[in-house]
């Protein structure tokens, strides 16, 4: 079955799950309902289940079933997926706005390299972002764009969504990143923009970004205010 088949099912079942369809600690329907509802094999049906599972919203329980840990009063932005901020906000109806407050265009230099990971002499996109949820300033965002992937972005698309951009208009597949999680001192940009108060702390969120040809195409740097920022992550147990 291909895997646009299998995907398009996790999406469907996430989607309905997060929208409150199958509320907490409620069971998703069985494996022969599902493969004739998406007309597909049971292994496809199994595929999708298990990244859910390891996503966290499910778990299967023997002797009853597929069982929703997902609760709706979980309104936070993911950082275990690959979404854009728009995306995010939009999949938890949170009123959301950006504002662009740097965009430009430069060529890496060694120090630059060293941080980014960009190859010295490459042209990129330089943009700063401040995102807002609820009215509040959540975080700082600074994202360097590689030029000859993404192609001509503006501050117009900037101020939407880049990835939505990316994979509609230039025709990449924004496959995966890595990301670091740490503790940095709050800069003049943080301290201005965040409203840190008595904090003089961020969270940041580092990530390299690739294609479907694994070339990094974003290097992010992503700054929460700290009584904003929340990961959360799970782990199964298992024994050799």
């Amino acid at each position: 079955m291909p895997a646009r088949k299998y995907a398009g099912i996790y999406e469907n079942l996430r989607m309905r799950i997060v929208s409150g369809e199958f509320p907490l600690q409620t069971t998703l329907p069985s494996e022969y309902a599902l493969t004739a509802e998406f007309s597909c094999s049971r292994n496809t049906v199994r595929r999708a289940i298990a990244r859910l599972a390891e996503e966290g919203y499910v778990q299967s329980v023997h002797g009853k079933g597929v069982v929703v840990l997902y609760s709706r009063g979980q309104k936070r932005l993911s950082t275990t997926r690959l979404l854009s901020f728009r995306e995010s906000a939009e999949l938890l109806h949170i009123p959301y706005r950006t504002e662009v407050i740097r965009f430009d265009c430069f060529c890496i230099g060694e120090e630059d390299a060293v941080l980014t990971g960009f190859p010295v002499g490459s042209e990129i996109f330089k943009i700063s972002r401040i995102r807002y949820v609820n009215g509040e300033a959540l975080c700082v965002e600074h994202n360097g764009f590689l030029k000859s992937v993404v192609g001509d972005l503006t501050r117009e698309i900037a101020e939407q969504s880049v990835y939505d951009y990316i994979e509609k208009v230039t025709g990449e597949t924004i496959v995966t990143n890595r990301r670091k999680f740490t503790v940095e001192l709050a800069d003049e940009t943080d301290r201005r923009y965040l409203d840190l108060g008595a904090y003089n702390c961020v969270a940041m969120v580092s990530a390299h970004t690739y294609n479907a040809d694994g070339v990094m195409f974003e290097y992010s740097e992503i700054r929460y205010r700290p009584d904003k920022f929340e990961f959360s992550t799970g782990a199964r147990r298992q024994k050799n």
